[in-house]
């Protein structure tokens, strides 16, 4: 039986011309093209299924569980990861094959999270309809597999890593999320967790560490840079952030300051250098882009509102209107704060994009007249075009009010944006380079303090991180899991 590489249909041996779609079959067989890979794999089984089929009629359950599996592949294919398969009354999936994502761990962590939230929705159908209601364990962990040729429709993985993620989620207990240490270093700084004891699972010589998933903070990255790492080899960069938010000072206007540089490179690093300076003279607003969901057009806005008015879960429309009126002074502060909130989604959304842009330059020149305002907005090249519009709009259009927009992307931003802040004035735009050899150098000195590293380590460091500051802090941090320095402590602390 072969698979179209077209449309995966099966076809029978003697077919020429798959049945579904039409596409010619190879008319020679291929050799497998299995591939190594790291991926992330989502385990989840529904508790006592067993013994809920013995007591309820098999139609009823098959509905039921039918109903939990389309909304299981929905959940798993809008966070971009692949269903493997489904084995009796669970779900396998892996993120990372066929398509990778940098985020690939974390998808998986939001993934089993939604799909948790989900089936609280669920139930309350089932209950009403069926009247029952199922319950999920799930486990999540990252490591290698060896994963079929997905040209040939061959997409099952194996490997360790599977039958480890196949043990934690036996050792779940029944609405439990349990990650494998490989994956909550992955997502660390984006959940909060409770560490496990170590399980003792089946196949294993060593106990394994778990982590128990309390919560996925939105918006959030897996992991970020060590903030409070020194600052090495960007003195001229800085530099021009400090005249781009004198000038905009001086001047009264909106400047656009856009850094460009790989993953790692140091953007957020500089930043945060820039914005410790200039906290006591700026109010200072952040926003993060994120790289796929649903509603997140504006996103970055939702933050740095939120930010700005100390919103709270709790707010009704009501209060929060008013908390964001009170940033305000003159006779538009109410009409802002409603169609700000309606961008928020405290209120039923009615506005138009226009009107959305009005709104949300009217807040900034508002804020920035009592006071400079620095609004850093992160990752814009995940950004949809209507909120780099938007951006533009508020660079282009802000009236005698000192305004910092410093925005923070990698360079593919100019393949999808080209003319990016460009001919503007009031723009500038920086590459931040890697650093030199001395550099990095510099860099580990700082990092390891007084511990004691043998030279030839330091120069391997230096060559593999290719002057970027966060591989050197990843490996630094990676030998210090693995040794100890003296009086015990570790190579890097805290990362």
């Amino acid at each position: 039986m072969g698979v179209c590489t077209q449309c995966a249909a099966e076809n029978p041996a003697q077919a020429k011309f798959c049945p579904e779609c039409g596409t010619p079959l190879a008319t020679e067989a291929r050799p497998r093209r299995d591939v190594r890979k790291t991926v992330t794999i989502l385990f989840s089984d529904v508790v006592s299924s067993t013994e809920t089929a013995e007591r309820v009629d098999p139609e009823t359950v098959r509905r039921v569980m039918d109903g939990y599996f389309d909304e299981a592949k929905a959940v798993i294919e809008r966070h971009g990861g692949t269903v493997e398969k489904f084995i009796g009354d669970a779900v396998m999936a892996v993120f990372g094959v066929p398509a990778v994502h940098e985020d690939d761990a974390l998808r998986a962590v939001r993934a089993a999270a939604e799909l948790r939230e989900r089936l609280t929705a669920l139930n309350e159908g089932f209950h009403r309809e069926r009247g029952l209601e199922i319950e999920i364990r799930t486990g999540v962990n990252t490591g290698e597999v060896v994963a079929g040729d997905t040209a040939a429709g061959q997409r099952f993985a194996t490997g360790d890593a599977v039958n480890v993620t196949a043990r934690l989620e036996q050792a779940c207990r029944p609405g439990e999320t349990l990650l494998g240490a490989a994956t909550y270093r992955l997502v660390r700084d984006a959940v909060r967790v409770e560490r496990s004891e170590p399980l003792a699972l089946k196949g294993k010589a060593a106990s394994v560490e778990a982590f128990r998933l309390l919560e996925v903070l939105p918006g959030v990255s897996g992991t970020s840079r060590r903030l409070d790492s020194p600052l090495v080899g960007r003195d001229h960069e800085l530099n021009l952030l400090r005249d781009a938010f004198r000038r905009s000072e001086r001047e009264r206007t909106c400047h656009l300051f856009t850094i460009l540089g790989s993953a790692g490179i140091g953007k957020s690093r500089l930043v945060e250098e820039f914005v410790q300076e200039v906290r006591t003279d700026a109010t200072v607003l952040r926003g993060r882009c994120l790289a796929y969901g649903e509603g997140i057009t504006f996103w970055p806005i939702v933050e740095a509102v939120t930010e700005a008015a100390g919103l709270t879960a709790p707010d009704s429309a009501e209060v929060a209107r008013g908390k964001i009126a009170s940033l305000l002074d003159g006779e538009d502060a109410a009409l802002v704060a409603e169609r700000l909130a309606e961008l928020l989604g405290i209120d039923e959304a009615a506005e138009t994009t226009e009107e959305s842009f009005w709104a949300i330059r009217k807040l900034f020149e508002g804020l920035a007249r009592g006071k400079h305002l620095v609004v850093v907005f992160d990752d814009i090249h995940w950004a949809e075009p209507t909120f780099l519009d938007l951006v533009e709009h508020v660079a282009d259009w802000s009236r005698e009010a000192p305004i910092l927009l410093v925005c923070l992307t990698r360079p593919e931003l100019l393949d999808s944006r080209p003319g990016w802040a460009g001919g503007k004035l009031n723009a500038t735009s920086m590459l931040l380079e890697p650093l030199t050899d001395g550099e990095c150098g510099n860099l580990i000195e700082h990092l390891l303090g007084s511990v004691q590293f043998p030279e030839e380590a330091r120069g391997r460091i230096t060559e593999a991180a290719e002057g970027n500051p966060l591989f050197v802090e990843e490996m630094l941090a990676m030998l210090g899991r693995r040794r100890s320095a003296q009086a015990g402590e570790r190579l890097v602390v805290g990362l």
